[in-house]
């Protein structure tokens, strides 16, 4: 077991060019592969840098750099001019899309008996350790997962084993991982390593990934005081290690701990990362520890088309609504396609307020109809733009005609709470 890179404080911004430096001086210490798989997330994920990490690494490993399986997980598959725009000059031939429901082998089951015991009893099923046949099968000599360690719904703190067990996992292990954190709790979840999720990942990962050369490749990114992004730390290893490294850090730089709860929150969603509710519902995620009963959300989302990335989860979406974690549960035991889709299930339990506080979705491309129909309140996207010009505030509590509100530029990026129910 080895660490290779362990950069980064609080107050640290690595430049671009010290990145690569580290991350080229990383990759020295591995040897020289012949055959390199590079496992990186899309451009939903575009903060965390590893479009340009994967580009460092293509040009270092030059032919040896012999595919990129994207960690799409449930997410639509990236276009060529979202390709560019990511990872640059990187040829698209090299790009092979994870198709979650085709590309997929069972490795291994996680016992229900276990499942049972961290779900304090909620849930009870059989746990399948799911990764794409690049990963089982490809043979390579290294294979570098990349992404960004940050607070997460479902797992409390993103990436490490998550960017292989489900960014290239299947049906039924990203299903019951999303509905075993949901049914256990997201606010007893995020911005925490050590979860029932993990847990299960964890030992998945030490029973059937451990004759796999992976080694991960951590970021932690924050927003600087102008509301630029910049990297805080680089973690690079092969164990648990770089990621608690990681999550530590993380914890310190995209954690705010709010001293009294917030009235009324408006958070902006960028059109090029945010097309649907599956994404966007990180405005509601990472604020809701944050809200006080009563507060209203305002999510300016001119880039919202849709609310599943995938066909039949937008289906069930708009088929069911977000009406909190008991209406869910019920609506899983009553009807066979959402207890077939338990991913569904649990960001419609994620996504709900459970009727504490408003949520008011301002789309640039969904009717008042489909917006009211899953459960949200509806506004207009112009006219909240004119009252909460993105462009105008800044990060955090701003006033706006003689109203207190708290804006948030990228969600995705932090997590928000006051200290009572953190």
């Amino acid at each position: 077991m080895s660490l290779f890179c362990a950069q980064g404080s609080a107050g640290r911004a690595i430049s671009a060019e010290e990145l690569r430096n580290l991350f080229l001086s990383s990759l020295e210490k591995l040897g020289k592969p012949k055959s390199v798989l590079a496992v990186p997330p899309d451009h939903t994920r575009s903060a965390s840098r590893a479009g340009e990490l994967t580009r460092h690494a293509w040009n270092y490993y030059g032919e040896n750099l012999k595919q990129i399986l994207l960690a799409v997980g449930t997410h639509r598959a990236m276009t060529p001019e979202q390709l560019t725009a990511m990872f640059g000059d990187v040829p698209h031939s090299l790009f092979h899309a994870h198709k979650w429901r085709e590309d997929v082998e069972t490795l291994g089951t996680i016992p229900k008996e276990f499942i049972r015991e961290q779900s304090e009893g909620k849930v009870e099923y059989d746990w399948p350790a799911q990764v794409n046949r690049l990963v089982s099968r490809g043979h390579f000599d290294l294979i570098l997962s990349i992404g960004q360690v940050v607070p997460h719904e479902v797992i409390g703190m993103a990436n490490y084993n998550k960017n292989i067990l489900i960014g290239t996992g299947g049906p039924e292990s990203i299903n019951r991982s999303h509905y075993l954190g949901a049914v256990y709790g997201m606010e007893r979840i995020m911005g925490r390593a050590d979860n029932p999720v993990r847990r299960v990942l964890n030992r998945a990962a030490r029973e059937f990934l451990a004759g796999l050369p992976i080694v991960y490749v951590l970021t932690v990114v924050a927003q600087d005081s102008t509301g630029d992004t910049v990297v805080r730390g680089l973690f690079i290893g092969d164990d648990h290690e770089c990621f608690h490294r990681a999550s530590d850090l993380s914890l310190k730089v995209n954690f705010d701990l709010l001293p009294k709860p917030i009235s009324k929150a408006v958070v902006y969603l960028d059109p090029h990362e945010f097309h649907s509710t599956w994404l966007g519902n990180k405005a509601v995620y990472r604020t809701r520890m944050a809200l006080a009963d009563g507060a209203e959300l305002v999510i300016l989302a001119p880039g919202v088309r849709e609310f599943g990335e995938d066909p039949q989860i937008d289906q069930l979406i708009r088929k069911y609504g977000y009406h909190g974690t008991p209406a869910t549960l019920e609506m899983v035991r009553k009807n066979a396609d959402l207890a077939a889709n338990l991913s569904a299930a649990a960001h419609l339990i994620h996504g709900s307020s459970e009727g504490r506080f408003n949520i008011t979705w301002c789309p640039g491309k969904l009717t008042r109809k489909e917006v009211e129909g899953a459960g949200f309140s509806y506004g207009d996207l112009e006219k909240m733009q004119q009252l909460y010009n993105p462009a105008k505030l800044k990060q955090g509590w701003n006033t706006v005609s003689s109203e207190e509100i708290f804006f948030i530029e990228n969600p995705g990026l932090g997590l928000w709470s006051t200290p009572d129910r953190f």
